[in-house]
């Protein structure tokens, strides 16, 4: 199995507990195209019970790689010196081209000279832009294997412009081969010039895996907090401990897959400091057909969650989901929530 980032050592877990549930006290809408240049347009829009909507549209497009260099046909006027040219590339063991050269060709309206740098990247560029509601346009460059195999470089700049100094900017590298997953985000605040950054890493051998993470503040001179986690994952089951906030949380989960149609999963904390447990969550999902499952999960406070999907046709989504309050269920006090989806 693939090294996953520290983050996602217990994903399988979290995502069956916390997925598909909706909230459970909101409407939520999405909708998915992709144009025909192959650019994918993500419009959400979300109500809260509360009276709160706010909403997001994101372009995403993906550069592909360019082609030859072409010679015109046409045919060209006589010159003294036709063209001089110098071209240098970087070692092949980048995983990108890039080309230094310098072109002159003297004509009889004088000399046109170019000095340039090219970039042609092997795997293309994606360009991310969002929107939101608050007026916060997001703005992201992807680079895959950009400077190496197995690396990956985002740089993504923030801004909201009906507020001042509001920008930020953010650069994310990954490296990941078979037995290592490592990453770096590197934040830039342009209000007060703070620079903070994350770095976790992952090893992996025969399904254990081990990995941490640190943050530290550049203004601060100072590691801000810190991590530690354990796990081992196999195709049917994986089990995780997790110990954060500096080691003052103590996260356990496991999930397994009982087979085709039933998955169970459970998720529990104990906070170190108060020591005392935190939480304890357990969930099942059970899919019911090719186009539908429901799911169910409880905690230790006595709240249950429902949720029930299907797929109405090959681009349209319905979810429902309803939270019980187990211990007032003659009170009011418990929600329900709705998702629609479409794909196009």
């Amino acid at each position: 199995m693939p090294v996953p980032a520290f983050g996602d050592l217990g994903k399988a877990a979290n995502d069956l507990i916390s997925k598909d549930f909706y909230h459970t006290s909101q409407a939520t809408l999405d909708v998915k195209l992709k144009a025909p240049n192959g650019t994918n347009v993500t419009i959400k829009g979300k109500q809260g019970f509360d009276g709160v909507t706010s909403g997001s549209i994101e372009g995403k497009h993906t550069l592909k790689p360019q082609g030859t260099h072409s010679r015109s046909s046409s045919p060209q006027p006589r010159r003294f010196i036709q063209s001089m040219q110098f071209v240098a590339s970087l070692p092949s063991s980048l995983r990108t081209e890039l080309f230094l050269f310098a072109f002159g060709a003297p004509d009889g309206r004088g000399s046109r000279d170019t000095v340039g740098l090219t970039l042609r990247h092997a795997s293309g560029v994606t360009i991310t832009q969002g929107w939101t509601t608050s007026s916060l346009l997001d703005t992201k460059v992807e680079l895959a294997e950009a400077i190496a195999p197995g690396v990956k470089v985002d740089l993504q700049n923030l801004w909201n412009p009906s507020k001042a100094n509001s920008a930020a900017q953010k650069i994310n590298l990954a490296f990941k081969n078979p037995n290592v997953h490592s990453r770096a985000f590197i934040n830039y605040a342009n209000g007060n010039g703070n620079i903070d950054a994350v770095v976790d890493v992952v090893a992996g051998h025969e399904g254990f895996l081990v990995g941490g993470e640190a943050a530290y503040d550049v203004q601060k001179a100072a590691i801000t907090r810190y991590g530690l986690g354990l796990a081992y994952a196999t195709p049917a089951y994986t089990a995780s401990l997790h110990g954060m906030q500096n080691l003052s949380i103590i996260a356990a989960s496991y999930y397994q897959k009982v087979n085709s149609s039933v998955e169970v999963g459970a998720k529990a904390g104990y906070d170190v400091q108060a020591q005392k447990a935190s939480g304890l969550e357990l969930a099942s999902k059970y899919k019911l057909d090719p186009l539908s499952f429901a799911k169910v999960k409880v905690n230790d406070r006595g709240i249950a969650a429902l949720a029930y999907s299907t797929k109405l046709n090959a681009g349209t989504t319905i979810g429902l989901g309803l939270s019980l309050d187990t211990q007032k269920l003659n009170e009011a006090g418990h929600k329900i929530g709705t998702s629609l989806t479409f794909e196009g």
